[in-house]
């Protein structure tokens, strides 16, 4: 299978550098230290256009500003999926309807959609790792007849920690040829599916490469031992596409923090194949 190209060093506009202001139209509660945003300009308006697997800096006035997928659009919102992890996502976390916060963006590059056309899609994540993949799959869903079979591989410490439980459940699985592989670590009274990490998971599904490009995101272990079995499955490293977005810092190209070997992700990211990964100096954790 032929390695895909993604589109890497995209262009930006000078109002990329000035925050918009935007109000808090909707938040919802995924888990007990998940929550996911929408957000409208003040007028009403989607505040920019982007496409899967961009990013944007997110911040809260005056505590801070922070990076974050785009996890989520529609008509007139944004979406954003944040994890309360750290100063800035707590005061984030605290806020309510109507609340206001500062937004920049897009930045980076994103997944490459076009490439993807006519090929099965495997998804395979864990945790807040879905956020991210989340927005593709949509995508992918929104132009349904351009791409094949859709497979979810999904994991989380317990059901209590799985994102979109109802996407996951109840709306991806009514799609046509769209498969949800939903597992959890650790058993309980309310779970009655398949227990199991990730990785064993995926090799006892035991896809097929052949056709398919498997995206993957998660945290270090999962995404160390997720691609581990990827490649014994025979997967070709230009066939496996991550997200590196959780590297990125100020989106510019200026602070250096995202730096890994001569590529600075928020420049040349934050989408990569495997293949293109394999000869930088990075490491996931």
């Amino acid at each position: 299978m032929s390695a895909l190209t993604i589109e890497h060093g995209c262009a930006r506009a000078t109002e990329q550098l000035v925050p918009v202001i935007c109000k808090l139209v909707d938040i919802s509660t995924e888990t007990s230290d998940v929550k996911a945003f929408r957000v409208q300009t003040l007028d009403g308006q989607r505040p920019f256009d982007c496409s899967p697997g961009q990013t944007a800096m997110l911040s809260v006035i005056p505590y801070g500003e922070c990076m974050f997928c785009v996890s989520a659009q529609g008509e007139d919102y944004l979406e954003f999926t944040v994890k309360r992890v750290g100063y800035v996502t707590e005061q984030l976390h605290a806020l309510t309807l109507g609340d206001t916060v500062g937004l920049r963006g897009p930045y980076g590059n994103w997944f490459p959609t076009e490439g993807l056309k006519g090929k099965d899609v495997l998804f395979v994540g864990g945790g807040i790792g879905l956020a991210p993949l989340r927005a593709l799959l949509t995508y992918l869903l929104d132009h349904r007849e351009s791409y094949g079979r859709i497979d979810l591989v999904y994991s989380g410490s317990t059901r209590d920690d799985l994102l979109f439980l109802d996407d996951i459940f109840h709306v991806w699985p009514k799609q046509p040829d769209v498969h949800m592989h939903t597992s959890v670590y650790r058993e309980s009274a309310d779970w009655s599916g398949e227990v199991s990490y990730t990785a064993p998971y995926l090799e006892k599904l035991a896809f097929s490469p052949e056709g398919r490009v498997a995206v993957l995101c998660g945290g270090p272990s999962l995404f160390r031992t997720c691609l581990a079995s990827l490649l014994k499955l025979g997967f070709d490293p230009g066939s496996i596409i991550t997200t590196l977005e959780m590297r990125m810092k100020c989106g510019i190209g200026k602070c250096g923090r995202c730096n890994v070997g001569s590529k600075y992700i928020c420049l040349d990211g934050p989408v990569f194949t495997m293949a293109e990964l394999e000869d930088l100096p990075w490491s996931a954790d």
